[in-house]
């Protein structure tokens, strides 16, 4: 007789929670650059959006958590790193370019 070990169906409740969330947050975006198309605040709302997917997916199925804190710290500077260079690219394009060029 063969035993197969099954994870309950409660344990993925929140990883399909994280996934939805994953969802509505795609959806969001797509329907705030229609809405809001040309607002010079609406970079900003992308980059909190774009924050807030990395960690989710860091914290979820990645399970950053669990992570030496050395690797969490470089986890969370990496999903922090887009968000920043979104904002500075959004306001500040040819100075930040020029800098990256350096």
């Amino acid at each position: 007789m063969t035993h197969t070990t099954r994870a309950p169906d409660n344990a993925l409740s929140p990883l399909l929670v994280t996934w939805l969330a994953l969802v509505v947050l795609t959806l969001l975006s797509l329907m705030l650059s229609q809405w809001l198309h040309g607002a010079a605040w609406l970079h900003v709302l992308v980059a909190a959006i774009v924050w807030i997917k990395g960690t989710l997916i860091a914290r979820r199925f990645i399970e950053s958590e669990r992570a030496h804190p050395f690797i969490r710290n470089v986890l969370r500077g990496f999903i922090a790193f887009t968000p920043i260079a979104l904002v500075l690219t959004a306001f500040y394009g040819p100075q930040f370019a020029r800098w990256m060029t350096l």
